[in-house]
């Protein structure tokens, strides 16, 4: 009816009754549900009550509609033109007047707020800041249940309106895409030095907004996490003061919304952390220094490179939460470093080398501490069932303190766990995915399980157990239930099975090693800004970014003895830029002591080239400790690319690092 009469009118050219009929809709809640949205289900006895059942078993209310967004965008498209202002005043009145109490939101009445964010109006910068602030503090404010309601109808609509996936997040980006925009044009647009971002009501609620949209694609996964940060509020936030008020609770803070904040921002958070907790393990040895003793300002480790695991585990056994939040010193026994008081110590910068030592030895397959998977190539607790060996639990605790104290100390590993690892330290589920990811040659032996169309029970001939290498190494069952070799997988029960097969293998019979690391990387992180992190960022965080993008190191590169266009810094450049990704990740071996790229990229690396005097044929050499790349002045690109590569190729040696 509503879609005919506008028709009649742009048929007949009568725009000013097309204005007015599409004024008195658009401020109406009541007119506006009834004209561009459907009821969710068809009548049936369910709907009939005023209860419709969810496939999960929870309920909705019979009154809640959904909205086909594909049908309503082509509907827009042939009223648009002539109807902008309209709109505009239409919606403003109509979102005013729910403010005020002029009109109430009735139940089955939220989808209102889809129909106004698909309006072509906010293509326009004007109408955007206008009529957002208005729509998000009203979204900002809904009571549960409306809100709960909202979510639904978001869902259904985004669902019903197409069923192809790639369509699905087309249509939800948008949406995602329309609050975004507000945001940073919001931050853009005001001038004001004394401006700060999170005392602005309009950019808190469509904050508060997004993490309604946020919260949907945590459970659907319509678009990547990532498409949620705002790089404007990262670049004018001021963590100084932004982490205190997360802290005490006072007020607004975008922590509350980690959403928003990239891998990289929530590091300088938890930089920011440490550091303040540093100097606080710092004054308190101090203090206890003048009324009780000598304390140690320092959680200070002298290990034996040949030793390394060893020493780091004697040294680490009874240290206390508040000994591993102290800052980290490292001495290599029997060598040359910072001289501090007759102590040789290894600066901040040099930690990597540490960290790289117990990892490397760590994952040592003789070591036996982790199962290797030769098609993923990561690495899973190895099965320890009936192994109650306190010296092998304590290595486990040892590797989560040292993955703690890396994440607290600022330095990334090459580590290779599969995401479930870093969900586990998150108390995130883990699913079939994760243990795909793993093993994917069994995830793909599951899933096709469950896709099979025959008979499950005679073509499998499986039952509710699991063959599996001991930690003994020999084969062995393993019931999934109680008296599972005897109950058979059928089409009916195999999503169970396959549940509770990854649950055994991911959770159960790695139960001892697993809950050993958790208990030892809790007791450097428990409490800390890690609960920020979703687990694909603190992967990220551990591992450090995949992406070698040397431009960007480039162009933030700083220079002692020379200036950016000085024949041999161009050399230098043009030389990596032909490097193999292997050579490149030796070049920043050799210069910063670690081959991993920090969270943010190498633009978040300092990186420095240093004058080492003339021409020569002496190869280059650095110091890791301040990333600091001494380089000679060569004559040519050849002979610099010859010079810098022989040292490259010895650098595991360690002749040319200082």
């Amino acid at each position: 009816m509503f879609r005919s009469a506008v028709a009649g009118y742009i048929a007949a050219e009568d725009i000013g009754s097309l204005r007015t009929f599409l004024y008195d809709t658009f401020s109406n809640a009541q007119r506006l549900t009834a004209s561009l949205s459907s009821p969710r289900s068809p009548p049936d006895a369910a709907f009939e009550a005023g209860v419709v059942p969810q496939p999960d078993g929870a309920t909705l209310d019979a009154h809640w509609r959904f909205v086909d967004l594909v049908e309503l965008q082509a509907w827009y498209s042939t009223v648009s033109d002539q109807s902008e202002t309209t709109f505009v005043n239409a919606i403003t009145t109509l979102l005013d007047h729910l403010k005020h109490g002029v009109q109430t939101l009735e139940p089955g009445q939220t989808c209102i707020f889809l129909i106004v964010m698909e309006n072509p109006v906010f293509l326009n910068a004007d109408s955007l800041s206008q009529i957002m602030p208005k729509l998000c503090q009203l979204l900002a404010s809904l009571t549960p249940a409306q809100r709960a309601e909202l979510t639904s109808v978001i869902f259904e609509s985004v669902t019903r309106s197409t069923d192809s996936k790639e369509s699905r997040a087309h249509l939800f980006q948008q949406l995602v895409s329309i609050i975004q925009q507000f945001i940073t044009l919001r931050i853009v647009s005001i001038i004001d030095e004394e401006f700060a971002v999170n005392h602005d009501e309009a950019i808190m609620w469509a904050t508060q907004t997004l993490g309604i949209f946020a919260a949907i694609n945590d459970t659907h996964g319509f678009i990547p996490y990532y498409e949620f940060y705002n790089e404007s509020i990262e670049a004018s936030m001021d963590l100084k003061e932004e982490y205190p008020k997360w802290k005490s609770h006072e007020g607004f803070s975008f922590c509350n919304y980690p959403f928003v904040l990239s891998t990289s921002a929530k590091g300088d958070i938890l930089k920011v952390e440490s550091m303040i907790q540093m100097r606080h393990e710092l004054q308190d040895a101090f203090f206890r220094a003048m009324f009780i003793g000598v304390n140690s300002p320092y959680l200070q480790l002298e290990v034996r490179r040949d030793h390394v695991i060893r020493d780091a585990l004697f040294q680490l056994e009874g240290k206390n939460t508040h000994d591993l939040k102290k800052q980290l010193r490292i001495t290599f026994v029997g060598e040359e470093g910072i001289d501090e008081g007759g102590m040789c110590v290894l600066c901040c910068s040099d930690k990597p080398e540490f960290f790289q030592l117990v990892v490397r030895e760590m994952f040592n397959p003789t070591y036996g501490m982790f199962k290797y998977n030769e098609e993923s190539r990561l690495c899973w607790f190895a099965n320890t069932d009936g192994i109650r060996d306190k010296a092998t639990l304590e290595e486990y605790t040892l590797m989560g303190r040292l993955i703690g104290l890396a994440i607290y100390n600022g330095v990334v590993l090459d580590i290779h766990f599969p995401l479930a690892l870093y969900k586990k330290l998150l108390s995130a589920p883990v699913t079939l995915d994760d243990l795909e990811e793993y093993d994917p040659d069994l995830g793909r032996g599951f899933k096709q399980l469950l896709a099979f169309e025959g008979d499950v029970e005679d073509t499998y001939g499986r039952t509710f157990s699991f063959e599996m290498e001991n930690a003994l190494g020999e084969r062995q069952a393993y019931d999934l239930l109680p008296n599972g070799a005897q109950r058979s997988v059928t089409a009916d029960n195999r999503q169970e099975f396959v549940q509770l097969a990854v649950d055994f293998l991911l959770t159960k019979v790695v139960a001892m090693p697993l809950q050993a690391f958790r208990q030892g990387f809790d007791a450097v992180m428990e409490g800390s800004a890690l609960q920020l992190f979703r687990p694909e960022e603190l992967q990220e965080l551990v591992c450090g970014s995949p992406s070698l993008d040397f431009y960007a190191l480039e162009k933030g590169a700083q220079y002692d003895g020379y200036e950016r266009d000085t024949p041999v810094i161009q050399f230098f450049w043009q030389v990596v830029h032909e490097m193999t990704e292997e050579q490149k990740k030796l070049l920043l071996f050799f210069t910063t002591g670690s081959d991993r790229v920090p969270v943010g990229g190498l633009s978040k690396l300092q990186f420095i080239i240093a004058r080492n005097g003339g021409d020569s044929d002496r190869v280059p050499t650095s110091h890791t400790c301040y990333n600091v790349l001494l380089l000679c002045e060569y004559a040519d690109k050849e002979k610099l690319r010859d010079r810098l590569l022989t040292a490259l190729a010895n650098s595991n040696c360690g002749f040319f690092l200082n």
